[in-house]
């Protein structure tokens, strides 16, 4: 079943429970789709798209539970939280710490890469492989750690 196709079943079933922040939630998800597929880019939506779409989508309501709580605004920044979890179903499942460190040593002992002068080989290839499974800010976080940066 395609995002689009899960996305409407889940819109339904929202619609019929009557919760109300999981129907905002899968709205909002069915307009990203709505304008890629209208934007003319010419692309089929495919698996890499739609989880690039959820990513943008996640890390703006992670964004936004910051700036939230950095304003004192706990009410909004619990509903983003609310729509984040939402957003994580349609996701991939987001790789452990050990996990990431465990993808990050294999690619790394593939490369070579052992000093810090190495990073600009090995964080492009530790994110092609960890897209959608790992928030971006940990991996690269985790990759300093590995080789010694900081």
């Amino acid at each position: 079943m395609s995002l689009k196709e899960k996305i409407n079943e889940d819109l339904k079933k929202a619609m019929k429970s009557g919760d109300k922040i999981r129907l905002e939630t899968i709205r909002s998800i069915r307009a990203l789709i709505l304008e890629f597929e209208k934007s003319g880019i010419g692309k089929e939506l495919n698996t890499e798209e739609e989880i690039k779409m959820l990513s943008t989508a996640a890390k703006k309501r992670k964004d936004s539970i910051e700036q939230f709580r950095n304003g004192g605004r706990e009410e909004l920044a619990k509903k983003e939280e609310s729509e984040l979890q939402i957003l994580q179903e349609y996701l991939p499942k987001q790789l452990s710490d050990e996990e990431i460190q465990s993808e990050i040593r294999i690619i790394a002992e593939s490369l070579g890469a052992k000093t810090k002068e190495d990073f600009p080989k090995l964080m492009p290839q530790v994110m092609k492989s960890m897209k959608g499974k790992a928030d971006g800010k940990i991996v690269k976080a985790a990759v300093e750690k590995y080789l010694g940066i900081n």
